[in-house]
């Protein structure tokens, strides 16, 4: 890998957010998936969260999902589940909602860690979903429409998201939260998507990437990595 894709992933290593989160309950239509998971990237978010509808869709999601390789999509059988998890990491649970005790998005403190519900395109978020949460916020609207697609509306918050904790200084840093053994998986399937490919097809383990961004494995990985790549 060269020094201009080493850097690069360096950077957005340092400038991801672990406790900033989405949690997708029944989205089901891949393009909105697609396009959130997009956006979850460029705010720097590692990992985002769903519950999916049905098995059907949890695969045909999951695949639309996983599209982007630097995000993870972790699946939850409920959303009590979910958001239980959340809580044990000291998250504040947003709900996306237009009700009495909404707020306006922009209101937020979101440099707490924070975990934003997004809900289902027809029938919004559920009953139990809006529960849990700790606040419900809205985005105001002053026209005939009264919610944007589920995308859309994901964006604006997620930005509001980053605009806050970029003024904390919270992206400004030279280093990763990220764990060491999800770096060196960043590092090497971004920096050598080829052998990455070719290490995954083939069952083998990942080498290690150093300061410079090369490779360090033994003769026996490499005569497998050969072999693989004759067939």
């Amino acid at each position: 890998m060269n020094s201009q894709r080493l850097a690069r992933i360096q950077e957005m290593l340092a400038r991801r957010q672990p406790d900033l989160t989405v949690c997708l309950e029944q989205v089901h239509k891949p393009h909105n998936i697609s396009a959130i998971v997009r956006t979850a990237d460029a705010v720097g978010i590692h990992d985002i969260h769903a519950v999916w509808p049905d098995e059907h869709m949890r695969t045909a999601a999951s695949s639309s999902a996983g599209s982007n390789n630097w995000v993870n999509v972790h699946t939850h059988e409920s959303i009590e589940q979910a958001v239980t998890e959340f809580t044990r990491q000291g998250m504040q649970i947003l709900a996306t909602n237009l009700s009495e005790k909404a707020i306006d998005f922009r209101d937020i403190d979101y440099t707490r860690p924070t975990c934003i519900i997004m809900g289902q395109e027809k029938t919004g978020i559920s009953e139990k979903a809006l529960a849990l949460a700790d606040h419900h916020v809205v985005i105001p609207m002053v026209g005939m429409v009264q919610s944007l697609n589920v995308s859309v509306a994901s964006a604006l918050i997620l930005y509001e998201a980053q605009r806050q904790r970029q003024i904390a200084g919270l992206y400004q840093r030279d280093y990763s939260d990220i764990d060491s053994q999800e770096q060196q998986r960043l590092l090497f399937e971004g920096g050598y998507p080829t052998l990455a490919r070719v290490a995954k097809h083939k069952g083998l383990a990942y080498p290690s990437i150093d300061q410079a961004g090369e490779i360090h494995a033994d003769q026996a990985w490499w005569d497998s990595m050969q072999a693989t790549r004759k067939r």
